[in-house]
């Protein structure tokens, strides 16, 4: 019976959950956790670091979730799901934690699909279908399908950590709906749990039966057919009435979608539940629907003077039939432009591009992209965009659209108190209204104080918009409210929705009454209470009680208290503390598929675990220094272990990530205050003063290198001070390379030579690979430098600071500094062979040391590879004929710091043909890999390098890192040489 003329307000979740409260009752949740471990097989973790992990995801929101599930399948999922419906205890189901809306976010207990549910269970390539887990990502589930010429056709910017079934949950769309729509287009059928714990298949079944098998009095099952049916008999009208005429409509329920599909006779509850956000039914597994992949991909860019501009274009450029409009305007561009990732793609947009629109057309071949991009440009490029760009390549358009697509977390890299939040970041409006909405909006940020970025997808009239405004204070909380109102009322006004693509959640749920009025308001709960009478699955989403302003990850009451002086020098707005806030979850480490490519995050890849990837620790730290852990807890044994000391120091995510989280860096801080509080161990100090210990090995040599090869040596250095003993140990040579140095004469005139090089001599070629060394000085002769050794420096400091003893390595940096600043300043270069020494000069010396000396040093100090490529001194080389590919490992670091392409680029014109690898850190991370707890990880870590070295065609392995080439030594029992050994070994 339709109970739509039921109080509004009465909210079933809100009584329910103030009966459930596990937050502070221990012994409850302890029965919980026993009963959920004997009912599954999955794992099962209520401890406080897995609640906190999943506290937050992509959105602006944070809640203390009951406990999180990781279901191995779908009885997993049916036991929690029936043991918490006896018990009147919430469910949330949940992906990769990339909803921008906070509909992940819930105290409830959580079921995490990605870590075991990530399958694709058949491929039917001649009817075009697929069956796959709700866990697997959309990438992932593409690269399956590749070679069968197909793919999932929504294409969400986050596809490569975004889970199918958060797609079918959000009804997942894309840069490309244009030609493809939304996710409900997609799906077949689905395997659900339904809220009391029984399996169901929902798929398409005809509306005489659905009446006929529905029971408004019945079980769960007939219920739920009963109301169906009853929407289709007496909501159509009123549901045609409410809803706007708009593709990108992904707010409430899909009640459009089955409305339209009943006027055949049938409809397909499968495609009821896409868009429910998992508050009608637990989805663990779908068939969907195929795209042909498009042969041909073409790319235009048009410029323009304004955003406004830009928008009047829109509804021209549709004429021309394309796959994708974006667009990116100035404020996104700036602050790309203020990146290090997207610096170079920003310079070549023509002088005075305030906005941009991306068009790309699909065609069957190249030369039809072409002429499609140039009708496009001869149509457009005059009227009101003022120049354009073209891109037919592969590579020019990956650029691009990875730009694009990491809009959000650009925006989100500003480390002040003001962020540009997600809370109505993509109303959707038809596209012939644009301009006058866009203009609209502007006016209603002006009036409220602030702006915003306007981006994405200009084509089918989604535009994300994204304020700055300031949480942390009330006004600023009363400011986003109020922008919301305002933006809700534009979309009624132009015929839009409060949500094209990204949902309802805890952002936009209370919008959904103004959008489409009190009746269907009610229709949407007697929905809900039909499937889930008890309002138990992700209570408060959709037509729930949630409120905008609450459970705000960063609110009025937010506080921060580091409990330190952080002792490195932090450049960015609000300095520590910004970069400890600055992880906003988009989830871009959690890319553990293969075929992602990039640095970021090593140790998620291996071992798939939340509190392994950069977003894990960040939102570890952040809650640590604001109070949701215990006092100190950041510097405890159990934080530093569990949370931070898998960070492996690679530098990815100061790279990979587009906000720029620099992991790496907040590590050695939160390691320096532990040294300080706690003290280290031996092996610490040992590891961070290994250049000590190698003078010793090396005076000592060759009998040190006997040592440790006696029988029982290995076990005993394990059991003393926790060296593995699996691993192959440096071998030291007691002739050290300045040895060697100064007993030779230069065969360069110091007088006349242009360029003049401290080699600075890093631990590994001075006392355990000296032949890297003496390659890299003959090399650098031949090509007419004046080479020598600086005097009075120590070591580089990178093994102290890797280990978090910043006092030491600020006093080695200082020394370095003092020593070498005399002759930089004379015109001199300081060169370095080992990667890791060479960024430390680069990158980590002016964390260290302010001043001018070392602005200067960095500035001057190269890895060699990287010398010779800047001054392109290897022209001056003569090579002989060479008939070898390399397969090219670059260290970590300088991938990080983007100068890995050096190496390469002297090998290539050297003669070589060379294979680069997209790899990430080998796993070995200076001591990391030598240290018996982490020595599995590290293999784990190096297993993905091992494979794209097996698939390379290269005919032998080269690495500049002395770790990257124990760590592949190890593998395959032949240690790789250093590319400048292959240079100078290819001399004529």
């Amino acid at each position: 019976m339709a109970t739509h003329d039921r109080p509004i307000d009465a909210d079933p979740a809100t009584d329910r959950r103030a009966e459930y409260d596990y937050q502070n009752e221990t012994t409850e949740r302890t029965d919980l956790v026993d009963a959920l471990e004997q009912r599954v097989d999955g794992d099962v973790r209520f401890d406080e670091y897995s609640r906190e992990l999943y506290a937050t995801d992509a959105s602006a929101y944070e809640m203390l979730p009951i406990g999180v599930v990781y279901p191995t399948g779908t009885d997993d999922v049916a036991a929690v799901m029936g043991y918490c419906a006896d018990h009147e205890i919430p469910v949330l189901p949940r992906g990769g934690g990339t909803s921008l809306a906070g509909q992940t976010v819930n105290e409830a207990v959580v079921l995490d699909f990605t870590r075991y549910m990530n399958g694709v269970t058949d491929t039917d390539p001649d009817a075009r279908r697929a069956r796959a887990q709700a866990g697997i990502t959309v990438g992932e589930l593409n690269r399956t399908l590749e070679p069968h010429g197909l793919k999932f056709a929504p294409d969400p910017s986050t596809a490569d950590r975004s889970a199918l079934g958060g797609a079918i949950g959000n009804n997942t769309t894309g840069a490309h709906s244009l030609k493809y729509g939304k996710t409900d287009a997609y799906v077949e059928e689905v395997e659900v749990v339904l809220a009391d714990g029984s399996v169901e298949r929902f798929g398409e079944i005809d509306l005489e039966e659905l009446r006929e098998r529905g029971d408004p009095d019945g079980e769960l099952l007939e219920r739920i057919y009963a109301e169906v049916a009853r929407v289709v008999d007496e909501e159509s009208d009123a549901v045609e009435e409410a809803y706007p005429t708009l593709k990108r409509n992904v707010s409430g329920y899909n009640l459009d979608m089955l409305v339209e599909e009943a006027k055949s006779g049938t409809v397909n509850l499968a495609r009821l539940l896409v868009g429910s956000e998992g508050t009608l039914g637990i989805v663990t597994e779908a068939e969907v629907s195929l795209e042909t992949i498009p042969n041909t991909i073409s790319v235009a860019v048009l410029c323009y003077r304004s955003l406004l501009d830009a928008m009047d274009d829109v509804g021209d450029i549709l004429e021309h039939d394309p796959a994708a409009v974006e667009v990116l305007d100035d404020v996104l561009l700036d602050l790309a432009r203020n990146t290090e990732e997207f610096a170079d793609v920003v310079g070549i947009l023509p002088e005075g591009t305030s906005s941009f629109l991306l068009v790309e057309f699909y065609a069957d071949d190249e030369e039809e992209g072409r002429e499609l991009v140039e009708a496009l440009i001869d149509d457009r490029e005059g009227e009101i965009a003022f120049d354009a760009l073209t891109a037919y390549d592969e590579k020019q358009q990956s650029r691009l659209w990875k730009m694009r697509k990491a809009s959000t977390p650009i925006l989100l890299s500003r480390t002040g108190d003001e962020k540009h939040i997600a809370f109505i970041e993509d109303i959707a409006i038809p596209p012939e209204h644009l301009m006058e909405y866009v203009a609209d909006f502007q006016e209603v940020m002006e009036e409220n104080g602030t702006f915003g970025s306007f981006y994405a997808h200009a084509g089918p009239g989604c535009m994300h918009v994204r304020p700055l405004v300031n949480t942390k204070t009330a006004d600023g909380v009363d400011t986003m409210e109020a922008i919301a109102d305002g933006a809700t009322d534009l979309a009624v006004k132009y015929g839009g929705s409060v949500s094209g693509e990204h949902g309802d959640g805890r952002a936009r749920t209370q919008w959904n009454r103004k959008l489409y009025g009190d009746h269907i308001w009610n229709v949407f709960r007697d929905l809900k209470t039909a499937f889930d009478p008890d309002w138990l699955l992700n209570p408060g989403s959709v037509c729930g009680d949630h409120d905008m302003t609450e459970n705000l990850r960063f609110g009025p009451d937010s506080e921060f208290e580091a409990g330190f002086e952080p002792a490195l020098n932090w450049e960015n707005e609000n300095g520590f503390q910004g970069m400890v806030e600055l992880c906003h979850g988009c989830g871009g480490c959690r890319t553990s598929q293969e075929g992602t490519g990039g640095v970021m995050c090593p140790t998620y890849r291996a071992a798939d675990e939340e509190i392994t990837s950069t977003r894990g620790r960040a939102n570890m730290l952040r809650q640590a220094m604001t109070g949701e852990l215990e006092p100190d807890e950041a510097f405890s044994d159990e934080f530093v272990t569990e949370v931070m000391d898998l960070c492996i120091g690679c530098k990815g995510c100061a790279k990979d990530c587009p906000s720029e989280v620099d992991m790496a860096k907040l590590k050695v801080e939160v390691e320096h205050e532990y040294h300080q509080r706690n003290g280290a161990s031996i092996r610490e100090r040992m590891f961070a003063n290994i250049d000590t210990l190698s003078k010793l090995g090396s005076a000592t040599a060759p009998l040190s290198n006997y040592m440790t090869k006696l029988p029982g040596a290995r076990t005993v250095m394990e059991k003393t001070v926790g060296i593995a003993r699996e691993r192959s140990l440096p071998t030291f040579h007691r002739e050290t390379f300045t040895d060697w140095f100064e007993s030779r004469e230069s065969t360069v005139d110091p007088e006349t030579a242009d360029h003049k090089v401290l080699l600075f001599p890093d631990v590994t070629t001075e006392y355990n690979d000296p032949e890297i060394g003496k390659a890299a000085v003959r090399l650098l002769e031949a090509a007419g430098v004046y080479v020598d050794l600086p005097s009075g420096t120590t070591s580089s400091g990178r093994p102290a600071y890797s280990k978090g003893f910043l006092e030491t390595a600020r006093e080695q940096a200082e020394q370095n500094v003092n020593a070498l600043i005399p002759r930089v300043r004379n015109g001199w270069d300081v060169v370095v062979c080992e990667p890791s020494d060479a960024v430390m000069f680069q990158s980590d010396y002016p964390d260290l040391v302010t001043g001018h000396d070392v602005t200067d040093v960095a500035e001057s100090a190269y890895g060699v590879c990287e010398y010779l490529d800047v001054h392109r001194l290897d022209d001056r080389l003569e090579f002989g004929p060479v008939d070898e590919r390399l397969t090219y490992h670059g260290h970590c670091h300088q991938k990080a710091t983007k100068k890995d392409h050096h190496a390469v680029g002297v090998l290539r014109r050297a003669g070589y043909g060379v294979d680069p690898l997209d790899s990430s850190c080998c796993g070995m991370a200076g001591s990391f890999g030598y240290e018996a707890e982490h020595y599995s990880m590290s293999r784990a870590i190096g297993t993905q390098l091992f494979g794209q070295i097996d698939e390379s065609d290269g005919d032998g392995v080269v690495a500049p890192g002395a770790s990257c080439r124990t760590q592949i030594g190890d593998e395959y029992e032949k240690k790789p040489p250093h590319p400048i050994a292959k240079l100078e070994a290819s001399l004529a």
